[in-house]
């Protein structure tokens, strides 16, 4: 490949600055298939500092839209990006099997939503129920790439 496009193409991440993203951004993108169609959806999201990140599925619709595609998915896929005023960017994808978690887990879930997901203040609103609607996606694969990061 030529190295013209390496400016393009940046560089990749190292597992120090995977947990970095992860842990800073608190939001980007769930992305799930059904039958074949695939669905992505913006979400909040915690990191548990190792291999596990949470969601919560709130307000959902009458059709469970969501959590259809979450119990149908194999493999659901993740991404969360930064893009600096400089027009640098990180990007960070992890994918893995995506499970409704148990009332056993919800305690470390929300530790994890607390830290650094995207308004988790939100979340002292959330009535814990016999089973919440949080979903864990447990990171089988990691990857990152940068674009003008020193």
């Amino acid at each position: 490949m030529s190295s013209d496009y390496q400016p393009l193409l940046g560089a990749e991440l190292e597992e120090s600055v995977i947990d970095e993203v992860l842990t800073e951004r608190g939001v980007g993108v769930l992305s799930m298939a059904a039958e074949g169609v695939p669905y992505g959806v913006p979400l909040s999201f915690g990191y548990d500092g190792e291999d596990t990140l949470y969601f919560v599925f709130l307000g959902a619709t009458t059709e469970l839209r969501k959590e259809s595609y979450a119990e149908q998915t194999d493999v659901a896929s993740f991404t969360t990006f930064d893009i600096g005023q400089d027009g640098a960017w990180r990007s960070v994808i992890v994918s893995g099997p995506l499970n409704r978690i148990e009332i056993d887990e919800w305690d470390s879930a929300r530790e994890s939503l607390a830290d650094n997901a995207y308004q988790s203040n939100l979340l002292s609103e959330y009535e814990l129920q016999e089973n919440p609607n949080v979903w864990a996606l447990k990171a089988q694969e990691r990857s990152g790439r940068a674009v003008g990061q020193q």
